[in-house]
């Protein structure tokens, strides 16, 4: 939206060009997020307490969450406020790929939205209905998948990258890459959404991960670059910078609130949305495997989960004190800072070998 009014400001006053700069509009975005959620923010919070979303707590799990209880959720809201604004002052509007992600985040964040107010308002501690959760999730990711798969132009775009080998790369067709994308969307979703169960724990991660996807966007969007370091070039990729800059920015003013002890939640909202951008962008830029090792500690904790209800459901007998596995380690005697912390360092470390996939192949 800017971008335009620049453009057009830049015939007369030439120091406007500097706004077409795909680099400094990232970092405005990052700013405008940034602004946006600490300006609202407290008004938010006092407005989820006064309609009294608070969350509830498992009675089941570590102790020292009862005092959580109460506690403002669906803060996710201002998230997806600051992401949308953002990028839509600073994206070119012409660009599909910003327009795919940023529709497919709302879609989730909505779905999330739902399943929150049922939890609180209703008192329904299971939310939406798994089959509905499950299926509007389908109708969001299947709809992304095809709408990517329908506009790729370069075989390279239907490809799987298999990272730190120079020219391996298994060929999809439309089909396996609407299935692959899928899945990866809605389990990006899931995944985030099952990590977000203690102060700061999967907002900081989310900001790393979508900060290094920018990086990738970035070279792939750009031709000469995507050349030099063997990725495929995916014309207007680039432009994602933006929408990841928002990401960054708005997740963390989140932190800022989200931080031990957090004066408010995510909710369903937030972490469903985070995770469906983050699933959509890497299949943008052809990096899925490359969120698998990234996002190694969503995996981790998606991964707990089904080992747990796997071995319960086929032995009776549990793995873990208690999945997700962050609560496992909580039980263990570590404290909630110490998970956090040294989850957001594996995360950190997880990062950067994604980011060398860049140049050691």
């Amino acid at each position: 939206m800017l971008l335009w009014l620049f453009q057009a400001l830049g015939q007369d006053i030439h120091a406007f060009n500097v706004f077409g700069y795909l680099t400094l509009r990232a970092v405005m975005a990052v700013l405008t997020a940034l602004v946006i959620s600490f300006a609202i923010g407290p008004w938010m919070i006092d407005k989820l307490k006064i309609m009294k979303f608070g969350q509830a707590v498992r009675d089941d799990g570590p102790q020292s969450h009862l005092v959580k209880a109460g506690t403002p959720t669906m803060g996710g809201a201002l998230i997806l406020a600051a992401v949308v604004i953002s990028t839509l002052l600073w994206m070119d509007l012409t660009n599909k790929y910003v327009w795919v992600s940023l529709l497919t985040t709302v879609g989730f964040g909505v779905v999330g939205w739902v399943d929150d107010y049922k939890k609180i308002v209703h008192r329904n501690p299971k939310g939406l209905i798994a089959r509905w959760k499950y299926l509007w999730q389908s109708v969001f990711g299947l709809g992304a998948a095809i709408y990517i798969a329908t506009s790729t132009s370069l075989p390279a775009q239907t490809e799987l990258i298999v990272p730190f080998f120079k020219h391996v790369a298994i060929p999809l067709g439309v089909v396996g890459f609407v299935v692959l994308t899928y899945f990866v969307i809605v389990g990006s979703s899931n995944a985030v959404n099952l990590t977000d169960g203690l102060d700061g724990l999967a907002i900081l991660p989310t900001v790393m991960v979508a900060s290094a996807l920018g990086i990738f966007a970035y070279v792939a969007g750009h031709a000469v670059f995507a050349n030099y370091l063997g990725v495929p070039h995916i014309p207007g990729a680039g432009e994602l910078v933006v929408f990841c800059g928002a990401i960054a920015g708005a997740g963390l003013a989140f932190l800022w609130f989200n931080a031990y002890p957090a004066e408010v939640f995510m909710g369903d909202v937030g972490a469903l949305a985070l995770g469906a951008a983050l699933g959509v962008i890497a299949v943008i830029v052809r990096q899925e495997i490359v969120l698998f090792i990234m996002g190694g500690v969503f995996v981790v904790e998606t991964l707990s989960v089904m080992i747990q209800v796997g071995s319960f459901k086929t032995t009776g007998k549990r793995v873990f004190r208690m999945a997700p596995l962050h609560h496992h380690y909580e039980l263990k005697g570590w404290k909630e800072t110490q998970v956090v912390v040294r989850f957001w360092i594996i995360t950190m470390m997880l990062v950067l070998i994604g980011l060398s996939t860049l140049k050691l192949r």
